[in-house]
C-alpha cells in the first residue's frame, strides 16, 4: 500500500514504476471499483497501449484500440464504461498507474 503522498491531487501516481496489481487494487477501491477479469483485461490493454504510443490514450483511441486487441464485443464505448463508470479512459489509466490522458477533464 503506497502512501498518499505517492499520488497526486487527482489520485494518478506520481511514479509509473511505483506501479503493481496491489496498487491498481488501492486504486480502484478508491473509485469504489472491485477488479475483477473483465477489468485487468483492459487495464493490461491500457498498460500496452503507454508502452506502444508512450501516452494514455483518450476515450475514442481506447475505444478503437480495444476493438482492435479484444474484438468489436468490447471496442464499445458501452462496455468500458460498464467497467470503469464516468470516464473509462481516466478511470482505467488511474488504475493502470498510467497518467491522466490529456483531454480528459
Amino acid at each position: 500500500m503506497l502512501p498518499p503522498g505517492a499520488f497526486d491531487s487527482e489520485g494518478f501516481l506520481r511514479n509509473l514504476a511505483d506501479w503493481d496489481e496491489d496498487v491498481a487494487a488501492q486504486i480502484a477501491a478508491a473509485e469504489g471499483l472491485s477488479l475483477d477479469d473483465a477489468h485487468w483485461e483492459v487495464i493490461a490493454l491500457l498498460r500496452e497501449y503507454y508502452r506502444e504510443f508512450d501516452a494514455s490514450p483518450a476515450m475514442r483511441p481506447l475505444v478503437k484500440y480495444c476493438a482492435l486487441k479484444l474484438g468489436a464485443d468490447k471496442g464499445k464505448s458501452i462496455y468500458l464504461m460498464s467497467l470503469f463508470p464516468g470516464s473509462p479512459a481516466k478511470i482505467g489509466s488511474k488504475i493502470a498507474g498510467l497518467p491522466k490522458p490529456d483531454n480528459c477533464l
